[in-house]
C-alpha cells in the first residue's frame, strides 16, 4: 500500500465540469492508490482516437467526474427530502470512483481475446474487495452498493443502471473530447430532475425533454463514436493481433512482451483464474502501454499474421469496412478467404485472421433492463417509453444490428 499523503486538500482541474474536489480523506487516498492511478495509462475510447483525434481522454478522467456527478446528484436529491447518510454519500461516490477499475487496455478487444473470462465488472468488484482488505473494512458498503445488494437500491442505480452518473459522464465526457455535438447532453437539467419513489430512481416529469435527449444522443454516439465502422475495423484487428500472439506465445514461439502481458499471452487459465490473486495482481500491472509497445516490436515478427496485423495497427492502414443490414454471403465471404490465402500465401487457418465477419447491435433504452422512471406531479409514475410523447423513444427501444465485413481494402475493391 502506497504511502499516504498529509495534504489531502485536492481539486482537479475538470475540462467539462471545471473544478472537482475530492470530498474527503479516504476518497483521496483512493485516488492516490496505484491501482487507481492505472487509469491515467488506460484510453477511455481506445482506438477510436484513430478516427476522431481528440479521443486521448483516460478512464482516469471519466471516474473522477462520475464521482463529481455522484455528489451533486446526492445533494440534489438530499434537497428533497430524502435521507441519505454521510456515510452512505461515501460509499457511493466510492463505488462509482472505483467502477471502471476492472477495465484493462482496449477493454472491451482484451476481454474478447487474451482475457476471456474475466468481464471488467467481475474485475472492479476483485479490484474493490482487496482495496477493502488494504482500507481495513472501510469500504464495505461501497463494496455491497456496487454488487447491488445494500437495502438502499437507489444507491446502486445511481453507480449502475440506464440513467447512471457513470452514463451521463461518458456521453457528455466523449461528445466533448471527439467533437461529436450530436452526443452532448445537459447533465445538470438530468441531475436537477432527479427524484425517488419507492427506493426506485426516477426523474421529474419536467425533465422528460432532457431524458429523451439522453436517450437519442446515447443511439447517435454508438453509431457515430463507439461503433463507427472504422472504430470496428481497429479494435478487431487488434482483437486478431492479440488472439494470434496468444496462439503463437501457447505453441512456444518467443514474443516480446512485458511481464504482464506475457501472463495473459501464455498463462492465464480463463476461467479457472477468475479467483487468482496471481492474475488480479497482473491485471493491475497491465495498460495501454504494455499493449502498444508490443505491437511497435511485433512489427518485425516472423510470423506473417501477426507482423501484418501490428504494421497495420500501428501504422493506421486499417482494413476496409462493408456495412450491411443482412448477413454476408458465404460465397462472397469465402472467395474473398481465398483471394487473401493465395496474396499473402497462408494457410486456411492463418487467413481468417484477416478477414472479419461478424455483427454489432446496439439499444439506445432497453426496456428489459431497469426502466427509466417518468414521475408526475399527482404521483403517478410511468415508464419513459410510454411517457415519451415522441415517437422516438419507442423506435429507440428496439435493437439495431449490422453486419460488417473487414479485411485489406483492395480485396473490398475487388469482390
Amino acid at each position: 500500500m502506497p504511502q499516504l499523503r498529509q495534504n489531502k486538500k485536492k481539486i482537479f482541474n475538470d475540462p467539462v465540469y471545471g473544478f472537482i474536489t475530492i470530498p474527503d480523506d479516504l476518497l483521496f487516498d483512493l485516488v492516490e492508490h496505484p491501482y487507481f492511478q492505472r487509469l491515467r495509462r488506460i484510453k477511455q475510447l481506445g482506438l477510436t482516437h484513430l478516427v476522431y483525434p481528440g479521443a486521448l481522454h483516460t478512464r482516469f478522467h471519466h471516474s473522477l467526474g462520475a464521482m463529481f456527478l455522484m455528489q451533486h446528484a446526492i445533494n440534489v436529491l438530499r434537497s428533497k427530502g430524502h435521507n441519505i447518510t454521510d456515510e452512505e454519500a461515501q460509499a457511493a461516490c466510492i463505488a462509482i470512483l472505483l467502477h471502471d477499475t476492472g477495465h484493462g487496455p482496449y477493454s472491451h478487444t482484451l476481454e474478447q481475446s487474451i482475457v476471456r473470462g474475466l468481464s471488467h465488472e467481475h474485475l472492479s468488484l476483485r479490484f474493490i474487495e482487496e482495496l477493502n482488505g488494504q482500507f481495513d473494512g472501510k469500504l464495505d458498503m461501497a463494496r455491497d452498493i456496487f454488487k447491488g445488494v445494500y437495502p438502499k437500491k437507489v444507491l446502486h442505480q445511481l453507480v449502475s443502471s440506464q440513467l447512471d452518473m457513470d452514463r451521463i459522464d461518458y456521453l457528455k465526457r466523449d461528445s466533448f473530447f471527439t467533437g461529436v455535438s450530436e452526443g452532448a447532453i445537459n447533465a445538470e437539467r438530468l441531475i436537477t430532475m432527479l427524484e425517488v419513489i419507492d427506493d426506485e430512481l426516477a426523474v421529474e416529469a419536467k425533465g422528460i425533454y432532457s431524458v429523451e435527449k439522453f436517450i437519442i444522443a446515447r443511439r447517435l454516439m454508438y453509431w457515430q463514436v463507439y461503433l463507427h465502422k472504422t472504430v470496428l475495423s481497429a479494435e478487431f484487428m487488434l482483437l486478431n493481433a492479440l488472439r494470434r500472439a496468444q496462439h503463437l506465445s501457447r505453441e512456444g514461439y518467443q514474443l516480446f512482451a512485458t511481464p504482464a502481458l506475457a501472463y495473459f499471452l501464455a498463462g492465464f487459465e480463463g476461467e479457472a483464474g477468475k479467483s487468482n490473486h496471481e492474475t488480479l495482481m497482473n491485471f493491475a500491472q497491465l495498460d495501454d502501454f504494455d499493449i502498444f509497445t508490443a505491437l511497435k516490436v511485433w512489427q518485425h515478427h516472423p510470423d506473417r499474421v501477426l507482423s501484418y496485423l501490428s504494421q497495420s495497427i500501428v501504422n493506421r492502414q486499417l482494413f476496409g469496412v462493408s456495412l450491411q443490414n443482412e448477413e454476408f454471403s458465404e460465397s462472397k465471404t469465402g472467395l474473398i478467404h481465398q483471394k487473401i490465402m493465395k496474396s499473402f500465401g497462408l494457410s486456411h487457418e492463418e487467413a481468417k485472421y484477416l478477414l472479419i465477419i461478424n455483427s454489432t447491435s446496439n439499444h439506445a433504452y432497453h426496456p428489459g433492463q431497469a426502466r427509466i422512471n417518468i414521475v408526475y406531479k399527482d404521483g403517478r409514475v410511468a415508464d419513459i417509453q410510454q411517457a415519451s410523447d415522441q415517437l422516438n423513444i419507442s423506435v429507440l427501444s428496439v435493437p439495431v444490428t449490422k453486419h460488417f465485413l473487414c479485411c485489406p481494402k483492395r480485396f473490398l475493391a475487388e469482390s
